[in-house]
């Protein structure tokens, strides 16, 4: 009797285990990979590499030749407009001023002269004047009289623009011995000196660079954009940017402008992109690399779902195509509007879900032309509040109008495991995520992709050794051959 209590016992395990794994038929919740809509915030970018410098500068340098006799400043110091820099050996450029100053006085007395010339012949041009209205003179000794007289004032000119070409000669001198001390150009610190106290400058081909003085307080990030992303480039457009050991720390700013032509490097076209960023606290450094990102469209706290969830659809009303051509076009509406869900596409309706639609009482009729989003919202009403939100934290850069939303499809699954397509709107995207402007709520499930099987992955990289493990261990029978010793 114990014995066959223990069959049927044995016997009804075996078929409900068989029915389990034979004839149950599987939750679809473990065949997808499930997540749920939640609010976030995204941003759409376009990411690049920069470098940062100075946005003011000035590099100082020697316009005199000579030896370079002093540099009171090194690298990191801090200047102000004005401060002393360098000194230049001044002994030649003050023998020319001094050589200047005395060629000017020789022609000043030189002047006096010419001056008292003049005046002389202007008394014997008088002179001949008189005796000729006298008759006591000749006509060829009044011409001689006019002509020395015209000599004199001639001479007299010259002699005044020789003393004012001096005085140029000595202008420059004295200027040139001026630039034997350098001074700050502008307010900031001393980034670089190139030359070194003692050095011989030479001025007369180009001029020697002596050190670099640059304004830290706002430096320029000085960014280089592909060709297939310069395109969505606007100028004010924001940009932020992080440095390597910033420990993900962002500085903000706005596009300045992007230079028409470009540089290219290995068949590769890049346009450099400029903005700048205040550096009040001088953490940021010359030559820095950046890694910038510009924000062609941002969304804060809108609804979020991943990116392989969405299948995106032309715009306009989608036709479709199957049995009942219009007809079944106009079912959709009507089975929205009756409470039941859509029927997946090529699967026939399900009368359970048509029952619990009509217990749920009737909704507001929808026509069979009216647009997908009145459609959307016959199925599941958004919530108004949201959606207003929503779209008015979608923002665009000045001078870049947002991108208007799109319509897409997206599969929705309920906790009993039934799926539906439905039709929403999206708004900007990224590889990761997608806005969901309407036609879902915070909280529902959607699918995005097929769930990989446990082990699926560890088993297809271990297929070949293990393959090899079996032909090992196996007997002809087909059973496993146990090391000696029994199983361990």
């Amino acid at each position: 009797m114990i014995g066959l209590v223990a069959a049927v016992a044995l016997l009804a395990g075996g078929s409900y285990l068989s029915w389990k794994t034979w004839l149950q038929a599987e939750n679809p919740r473990d065949q997808y990979q499930i997540v749920q809509v939640q609010r976030g915030d995204i941003e759409d970018l376009v990411t690049a590499t920069g470098t940062l410098q100075p946005r003011d500068y000035v590099d100082v340098g020697a316009q005199v030749s000579g030896q370079l006799k002093r540099i009171h400043v090194e690298v990191g110091s801090i200047v102000q407009q004005g401060d002393l820099l360098a000194e230049i050996d001044p002994t030649v450029l003050l023998a020319n001023v001094d050589a200047s100053r005395a060629g000017l006085r020789s022609l000043q007395a030189n002047l006096l002269v010419r001056e008292a010339a003049l005046v002389l012949a202007r008394d014997q041009h008088l002179r001949q004047k008189n005796l000729i209205a006298a008759d006591a003179t000749t006509v060829e000794a009044l011409r001689t009289a006019e002509n020395n007289l015209r000599s004199a004032e001639a001479q007299l000119a010259a002699q005044k623009a020789s003393i004012e070409q001096t005085q140029s000669l000595l202008r420059a001198s004295e200027a040139n011995l001026n630039y034997a001390r350098i001074y700050a150009p502008i307010s900031g610190a001393v980034v670089s000196v190139t030359a070194r106290q003692g050095q011989t400058l030479n001025a007369n081909q180009s001029a020697p660079i002596i050190l670099r003085v640059a304004d830290l307080s706002t430096m320029t990030v000085q960014t280089q954009v592909s060709e297939a992303d310069v395109g969505r480039l606007r100028v004010t457009m924001p940009v932020y940017f992080t440095t390597l050991g910033s420990q993900g720390q962002r500085w903000y700013g706005r596009l300045r402008k992007v230079e028409p032509t470009p540089t290219v490097t290995n068949n590769v076209v890049l346009y450099n992109a400029l903005f700048d960023v205040p550096n009040a606290d001088q953490r940021l450094m010359t030559s820095m690399t950046a890694q910038v990102f510009f924000i062609a469209a941002q969304a804060q706290g809108t609804l979020l779902v991943p990116a392989g969830a969405v299948q995106s659809q032309p715009r306009g009303p989608r036709r479709q195509s199957g049995p009942g051509g219009p007809a079944g076009a106009a079912s959709a509406p009507a089975a929205a509007a009756s409470g039941a869900r859509a029927p997946t596409e090529g699967q026939p309706a399900d009368p359970r879900r048509e029952r619990e639609g009509a217990e749920a009482g009737p909704r507001t009729p929808v026509k069979a032309d009216a647009p997908p989003a009145e459609r959307v919202a016959a199925v599941r009403a958004p919530n108004q509040a949201a959606e207003a939100v929503n779209r008015g934290l979608f923002m665009g850069p000045t001078g870049m109008p947002p991108r208007g939303p799109r319509q897409a499809t997206v599969r929705v699954i309920d906790a009993e495991g039934r799926t539906e397509e439905r039709r929403v709107e999206i708004g900007i995207g990224n590889r990761v995520q997608v806005q969901i402007l309407s036609g879902l709520a915070e909280g529902d499930e959607v699918i995005a992709g097929l769930r990989q099987p446990a082990g699926a992955a560890s088993g297809a990289r271990g297929n070949q050794g293990a393959g090899q493990q079996r032909s090992g261990l196996q007997g002809g029978g087909g059973m496993p051959m146990l090391p000696p010793g029994g199983p361990r």
